[in-house]
């Protein structure tokens, strides 16, 4: 089951927080204030496509199980995406695409439905 709802404006605010880093005109945002916007924005992805057969992490902040399909109960997961706070709110906001991050490295996902492709990005602005 997933998380609270998240709140719309909530994560509009923690999102248009670290836009102006992810636009490259300021620096790395403090530690809390990425933090909200990768686990709103995470929590938002869990909301659209409810499940447990995928499981997306953005170290060290936050995973997330989502994607309907087989459950997964013990050990690693079958499906698991892993990428880095940038990349994650880069493909949130559609300034990345599923593609280019995979070609890029910039994302690893491994199992049959480790594809986002999809769900992204989760907000628009």
């Amino acid at each position: 089951m997933p998380s609270k709802p998240v709140d719309p404006h909530e994560l509009r605010a923690a999102v248009a927080a670290v836009l102006p880093w992810l636009e490259g005109t300021a620096g790395q945002p403090e530690r809390p204030v990425l933090a909200a916007a990768v686990r709103l924005s995470l929590r938002t992805l869990e909301q659209l496509a409810p499940g447990r057969s995928v499981e997306v992490r953005v170290p060290p902040f936050a995973a997330v199980q989502c994607v309907d399909g087989p459950r997964h109960t013990r050990g690693t997961p079958p499906n698991v995406i892993e990428t880095d706070p940038r990349t994650w709110l880069e493909l949130a906001v559609g300034r990345l695409g599923w593609a280019a991050a995979l070609e890029g490295a910039k994302v690893t996902a491994s199992g049959s439905r480790a594809d986002l492709s999809a769900l992204l990005p989760v907000l628009r602005f």
